[in-house]
């Protein structure tokens, strides 16, 4: 079973999947294996992998003038979804696939290399602004909302392809999932605007939800309801991520544009050491993932961010 929609709808019971981010370039692969090896005791049916676009930055000539330099981060997709192919060949890799940074054609390309590798479960995404900008500006006939990438995969999956002179192209198969925003993504003017885009990735051809980070379940719970009074039927997974230190109570609203409930400000600023700080963020996710099992959610979505220490004590205590 290799679609994420068929994990879901057959799972006699929740489980935990995780998302991790691909090291940066100019590390080796055992980076990428020792995020991974600690989360295969818990033999995850899917495992999402990050996307970043490559970054501009100007360096300054010894002329005074400046050069655009166009730089990769981190590896590229395939290169990192081969690598995880050959080390897990049963585990079934979500990758990323972001309109920012990409033509339409260069998206398209991506997703048959893909197919190519036999992934048939991605994410569709748009992506964020690159540093510097304060919009988020697609690339010149780029996508400039999730849903018309979506579309697009919907497309491939008919064998409809971009270039017309592709004739009987192969199907694709991919089961596409999208992300989710209980506290609303920050550009949208409110929820229900933000739910009303949602619907549209739906209607596109998205199969199920993955939530950002959130620590507040009422939050979530709310947000559920008003999608299905809304019309959004597909399964909702919620996103987890435990705090690990002080300094994130400041800087995940900054980076993620989300609430942290008083209760656990006031948690975090008791705690005296960072290892302190550390368990109090496992000992928070371990009570918001207990109670979201006790309100029927299918899986929880674990974010690891390439540190898997404290996802581990957390879905080793709840799962």
């Amino acid at each position: 079973m290799s679609k994420v929609i068929d994990i879901l709808n057959s799972a006699k019971k929740p489980f935990a999947s995780f998302e991790l981010v691909p090291p940066l370039k100019g590390s080796d692969v055992s980076r990428l294996y020792e995020s991974i090896d600690p989360l295969m005791e818990f033999q995850p049916p899917f495992i999402n992998v990050t996307c970043h676009r490559d970054e501009v930055e100007y360096v300054l000539n010894d002329d005074g003038t400046y050069t655009k330099l166009t730089l990769a981060k981190r590896p590229g997709t395939i290169a990192i979804v081969a690598a995880i192919m050959r080390r897990y060949p049963q585990l079934q890799i979500v990758p990323h696939v972001i309109c920012g940074g990409a033509s339409r054609s260069k998206v398209e390309s991506e997703l048959l290399d893909l197919h190519f590798l036999g992934i048939s479960n991605v994410v569709a995404l748009r992506g964020d602004a690159i540093p510097g900008q304060r919009f988020f500006i697609p690339e010149p006939d780029g996508f400039s909302h999730t849903n018309e990438l979506v579309s697009m995969i919907s497309n491939l999956n008919k064998g409809k392809y971009l270039d017309p002179t592709v004739k009987n192209g192969l199907k694709t198969d991919f089961c596409v999932g999208v992300a989710a925003y209980p506290e609303k993504h920050f550009e949208a003017a409110n929820l229900d605007s933000d739910i009303q885009n949602l619907k549209r990735k739906v209607e596109a051809g998205a199969e199920y939800v993955v939530t950002q980070m959130f620590f507040d379940n009422a939050c979530f719970y709310d947000f559920v309801e008003r999608c299905r009074a809304a019309g959004i039927t597909v399964p909702i997974i919620p996103g987890l991520k435990p705090i690990s230190s002080q300094r994130q109570i400041d800087l995940l609203p900054r980076s993620f544009h989300i609430d942290i409930p008083q209760e656990l400000v006031a948690l975090m600023k008791k705690t005296k050491t960072n290892e302190e700080a550390y368990q109090a963020g496992i000992e928070w996710c371990i009570r918001q993932s207990r109670d979201l099992l006790n309100h029927g959610v299918p899986a929880i979505h674990y974010y690891t961010m390439a540190k898997p220490d404290n996802v581990c004590q957390i879905v080793r205590t709840v799962f």
